[in-house]
């Protein structure tokens, strides 16, 4: 089975600096060949997605881990999932705050078994049992957004503010056994409520990996993403007989059809093809097959 990885940095408001679009790029890259590395070395595909999300959440320039919105009470609470196709297990955390590598502890909930999904104090805490390392939350907000909070007076109206849609990151891969991952994370929108959870950390929604079908990552806007269960959709289509490209072109259109919504989707179908499809101005994205180049756009 020929292996292949998709990862994208969110469906965001990239027109409000276009300068972050071309700084978000080459991290996109970076992410992408980290986890090609891995599936050309023979490794799994759950190492691969998670490879791929943590150097997406280290860079500050993309919504997750460093570099996540602060709420409105200047508090980053960050959020995220993943998903193995091959046995359908899940792990989910929300709302967490000293944690820079969300997925990591995603993965560690789902290793668990006993529960699928974590949020908040009760995250952290299954974090310090699980060897996870806490970083100090001021750590986490960048200059720049904690600039735009201060200078928001910290509005609770996210919907007033062009740059509101979560970005977002997300990886989804398919390793040589032909088992299937996806891997999203996020800081969610600027200005949120505290406590607000959005579509990333919910099955089906923020994402779903599936060995029947497909894996899929999606970004945007959480509330619309969440009414249609995006990402569980992408993956029945795929099982309805569409390619990923196909599933994932139908899945968006539905979004702005049936809530108005706006965001964006990857996915690797069972057969190793692609899918990436948005309705937002950009969405900075990286895939690669085999070992074959980088191929990545916006």
């Amino acid at each position: 089975m020929k292996t292949a990885i998709v990862v994208h940095g969110g469906a965001g408001a990239w027109s409000e600096k276009p300068d972050r679009l071309s700084r978000a790029l080459p991290v996109c890259i970076e992410a992408a060949k980290a986890g090609q590395a891995v599936l050309v070395a023979g490794g799994s595909a759950m190492d691969a997605v998670e490879t791929a999300v943590r150097i997406l959440e280290d860079h500050p320039v993309l919504d997750a881990g460093r570099g996540s919105y602060p709420n409105a009470d200047g508090l980053v609470e960050m959020d995220a999932l993943m998903m193995n196709g091959r046995n359908l297990d899940l792990g989910a955390i929300a709302a967490v705050q000293r944690i820079q590598n969300p997925i990591s502890l995603a993965r560690r909930v789902m290793e668990y078994h006993d529960h699928n999904f974590l949020v908040g104090n009760g995250a952290e805490a299954f974090a310090a049992k699980a060897g996870i390392p806490f970083c100090d939350p001021a750590d986490l907000l960048t200059d720049e957004n904690l600039a735009h909070y201060q200078a928001a007076n910290g509005t609770t109206n996210p919907a007033a503010d062009s740059g509101s849609i979560g970005d977002t990151v997300g990886a989804v891969a398919i390793d040589a056994d032909g088992n299937l991952v996806a891997g999203t994370s996020t800081g969610g929108t600027r200005h949120k409520l505290p406590g607000r959870v959005g579509d990333s950390p919910l099955v089906g929604s923020g994402g779903y990996a599936d060995n029947w079908t497909a894996a899929v990552s999606a970004t945007g806007h959480g509330e619309a993403l969440m009414k249609v269960v995006i990402s569980k959709r992408v993956c029945d289509l795929v099982g309805d007989g569409l390619s990923a490209q196909a599933a994932c072109d139908a899945a968006i259109q539905l979004l702005a059809e049936r809530v108005d919504g706006t965001g964006g989707l990857i996915a690797v179908d069972a057969r190793g093809q692609i899918g990436v499809a948005r309705n937002t101005n950009a969405m900075p994205f990286a895939y690669a097959i085999g070992d074959e180049a980088i191929v990545s756009g916006h």
